[in-house]
């Protein structure tokens, strides 16, 4: 697989950067990519938003550059296991880069994953990091320092469960097995759950064969897996939304491109942030009702039980931040400023529970 792709980014490197035509417009060959096709949520944004901002954007200032567009959707390039390699190694110019895949490379970008219960506002935590990116050094090396430059940020609607058994207390979950692939295995500690690993691709299968009887997700995520015809029991108690990479491109291909060009994605990535934030918000209440139409049964979470959830898991954060570098404090510290500045009270506070 690796010699294909090779082999296909020797070939895109063969092409020229610029061609001439009789406008005197220079052409761009710009290879766009992702691991999921464009009628997942997070790619439509780079198809329907990202690339049509780009070339707005040249077309109003000066005219002068063109993009030609080559695009590689659906994992027609690489795997979801390899989108930051992806992007790296400039397999594609510019992709989808999932950070929550990989916390071993990019551990201080899944700082949401070990803070759960802070918010479910997925638009203030889109937000916090399209400007922790620019803001925050470490976080700007360690994009930089794995040959890439963000450029937009994508996020999760809060996470719920859902089960084929009723769960009306923390108790119910006891001795169940419940699909929380990663990081997210974390968030069951204390309820008596198994966790067990998997993804939205394998939820319905797993929970069919028995594999597992319910799952840790998201209501925009879940409804096209049509996990609720198997999982009709839907608890909602907001774990929280959560921060999961976003548009990236390779920094060595980035720099060569002409400044307006560069201009041109930095708009685009931000454009592309604040319409996946308006997607997934008008995504989620459709989700929920559709869900409940084909006979899901929803139900909340009493709030003395997810209290007891909240304050039943250990230091997720400060294991997190011992692990994850001296910068780890530092993004902690910001991300929480940021949930606070919104005005929002976190469930928890992690952060001052690892500076304590």
């Amino acid at each position: 697989m690796q010699t294909h792709r090779r082999s296909l980014l020797a070939g895109a490197a063969a092409l020229p950067l610029f061609s001439y035509h009789a406008r005197a417009q220079s052409a761009l060959n710009v290879t766009i990519a992702s691991s999921h096709p464009v009628a997942n949520f997070w790619v439509a944004m780079m198809k329907n938003v990202f690339q049509p901002e780009v070339d707005k954007f040249l077309r109003d200032n000066g005219n002068t550059h063109r993009v030609n567009w080559r695009e590689a959707y659906g994992g027609t390039l690489y795997r979801f296991q390899d989108t930051m390699e992806a992007v790296r190694d400039n397999i594609t110019d510019i992709g989808y880069v999932g950070t929550l895949w990989e916390g071993s490379t990019m551990p201080l970008q899944n700082v949401t994953y070990f803070t759960p219960f802070t918010t479910g506002d997925h638009a203030v935590i889109a937000n916090a990091f399209d400007r922790m990116n620019e803001t925050i050094p470490a976080l700007r090396q360690n994009w930089n320092g794995l040959n890439m430059v963000p450029l937009s940020s994508y996020i999760t609607d809060t996470y719920h469960i859902w089960s084929t058994f009723p769960v009306r207390t923390l108790d119910d979950l006891r001795n169940r097995k419940i699909s929380a692939p990663g990081t997210s295995a974390n968030w069951l500690q204390g309820t008596g759950a198994t966790p067990v690993d998997g993804a939205l691709t394998t939820y319905y299968t797993d929970i069919q064969t028995g594999v597992s009887e319910g799952a840790l997700s998201f209501f925009v995520g879940i409804l096209p897996t049509r996990v609720h015809e198997v999982a009709r029991f839907i608890c909602k108690c907001d774990v929280g939304a959560m921060y999961v990479g976003g548009i990236a491109a390779n920094l060595q291909r980035f720099q060569r491109w002409p400044e307006v060009m560069r201009r041109a994605c930095v708009h685009a990535g931000k454009a592309a942030t604040a319409a996946h934030i308006a997607d997934v918000s008008a995504r989620i209440a459709s989700a929920e009702a559709e869900m409940a139409r084909q006979g899901a049964i929803i139900t909340t979470m009493a709030a003395a039980e997810r209290e007891r959830w909240i304050r039943g898991l250990p230091n997720l954060a400060r294991t997190w931040a011992d692990s994850s570098g001296p910068a780890a404090r530092d993004v902690l510290n910001a991300y929480f400023s940021a949930i606070r500045a919104a005005g929002i009270t976190p469930g928890r506070d992690w952060d001052r529970e690892v500076t304590s």
